[in-house]
This record gives structure tokens, sequence and C-alpha cells, in this order.
């Protein structure tokens, strides 16, 4: 068995629902799959002292688990003052409606189509519901509407698909652009250096307990991909398909619909960088868009 602190970011164990930190409560969707691992984090996160909670990504349409959550909240005496979303991907976000419609509470998310009630989210805004310090933080690059958020009183931030608790996420290309995603990642690698981060609660998988080792070992895979899917272009593989099979050939092969997502990022950012020409095809959906 490997030892939880040797692995990237150093995973909290196998037990993902419950309290997280002192301000935090996850519950887990009943969603796993290749995709979204043991399933879906909604975050409960309030003060101690508070009445008011904040939930973050109340998972899929599924009235058995944003019930859940709801219970959750209230056998700590508090009851559900605001839902927000870390993107809209519907694992995370195709509840929130009928979770809104459940607690009575707005929904605040990035994307103006998911937003219930007339605030959004945008970088800098400071969440204070129930005398909460949820500071947004734009993550964009596996969706162009990615937030994260800091919680600063726990020295956390909770990322969504940004960094997961296990594995590396991907890059949903043509929304999610690579270039964004490795700004997003030094942007939250600042958090852990300036701001003394050291918590990752991400949107699937364990706690990480090193958010800047985690942080690291993404931008370090993101470079070592990059590398492999320079050398196959240049090997003379030609379309998205022919470098997934290349250079995943050693992932699970249901994985690679969403690796080929990544790959078409990773071509459009190597083109537009001047790193590779441009494929046969043109600007047809097997090249490279710059």
């Amino acid at each position: 068995m490997t030892d939880a602190a040797a692995l990237p970011g150093q995973p909290r164990g196998t037990v993902l629902s419950g309290p997280a930190t002192a301000r935090t409560v996850n519950v887990l969707a009943p969603n796993p799959s290749a995709m979204t691992l043991d399933g879906t984090n909604t975050w409960i996160v309030a003060e101690p002292d508070s009445a008011l909670a904040v939930v973050i990504d109340p998972g899929p349409l599924d009235d058995v688990h944003l019930r859940a959550v709801i219970d959750a909240v209230e056998r700590t005496g508090r009851r559900v003052g605001l839902t927000l979303l870390t993107h809209g991907h519907p694992d995370h976000a195709e509840g929130a409606g009928r979770f809104a419609e459940l607690t009575g509470t707005k929904v605040r998310a990035l994307d103006a189509a998911l937003r219930l009630g007339d605030e959004g989210l945008a970088g800098g805004d400071v969440i204070t519901t129930g005398g909460l310090e949820l500071r947004v933080v734009p993550t964009p690059g596996h969706t162009a509407d990615s937030l994260s958020f800091h919680l600063p009183a726990d020295r956390a931030v909770l990322t969504g698909d940004t960094i997961l608790g296990r594995g590396t996420t991907m890059v949903a290309h043509p929304d999610g652009r690579l270039g964004d995603y490795l700004d997003s990642l030094r942007r939250l690698r600042s958090l852990t250096v300036d701001d003394g981060v050291h918590t990752v609660l991400p949107g699937h998988g364990p706690v990480l307990e090193d958010a800047q080792g985690a942080v690291e070992f993404y931008l370090a895979h993101r470079a070592h991909r990059l590398a492999q899917v320079e050398t196959a272009v240049e090997a003379g593989h030609r379309t998205p398909s022919e470098v997934v099979a290349a250079v995943y050939a050693d992932v699970d092969r249901s994985l690679w619909p969403a690796a080929e997502l990544s790959v078409r990022a990773q071509l459009e950012y190597l083109a537009g960088h001047g790193l590779i020409q441009g494929l046969p095809g043109g600007s047809g959906p097997d090249a490279p868009r710059a």
C-alpha cells in the first residue's frame, strides 16, 4: 500500500464525507464514475458560531443527495443561506435549481445562465454570508467559467475540478484552454506561497494536505504531457485521436474521450506558441486552433 504522504498533495485517507476543516463539511454525492472518481464533493461552509451556511456545488439532480445536504446543514442548527457553483458541469451544477427551490436560496455563479438571482460571481469578490470570508479566485482552464474559493480562516482553497484529490483533471476543449489553465495553476500556487494556503478541498476525491505540492505536481504533469504531445506530432501522429493513442496508451481507454479534449487543448497551445506546425485539415475539427 502506498503511503498517502508520499502521493502528490498528500491525500487525506479514504473517508470523504464529513468534516474536513474547522469550517467545512463534505457530503459525497452518489455519482461515482471514471470521470467523477468517488462522486462529487458537495461542500458546506460555515463559521462555527453562525446560523447560516454556504453550500458549494450541490451536485447532480438527485433529490436524495440534495436532501442529505440540507439535513447535514440542519443537524448543525443552521440553514442554507447561499449556493455557489465552481463551474457549470452537470455533476456539480445540475441540481442547483432544485436545491435553490428546496432551500429558498439564490445561486451565484460566473456563468449568468447558471445564476438564480441578481448577483453573479467574479474574481476578487468576497462572500460574507453568515460572517464567512470566502474569496473568489478565477481559475479558468478546465472550463471557461471555473472558479475556486479561498477560505483564509482555514488556510484552504476549494478548487472544483481545477485540482482533484486524486489524479489530474482534463482541459475541456474548446471551452477550456490550456494557457488559461496554466495561469490558474500559477495563481493557486501564489495562494500557497503568499497566503499560506495548505489544504485543497477538491470537487472530487480526498482532501489534499499539501496544496503547494499538489500545484507543483499539476504544473510538472502538464509540462510533461505537452512534451509528449509535441514528440508525438514530430513522430508523425497527425490527428488528436492518433496522439491520444500514442501518449495515453497506459491510460484506461474509457478515459480516452476526455484525454482527446485535453490533447486538442494542448495542440492548440503548441500551435499558438509556434511549437508545432499546423496539421492537415486546416481549421477543421482535427486541426489545432491557434
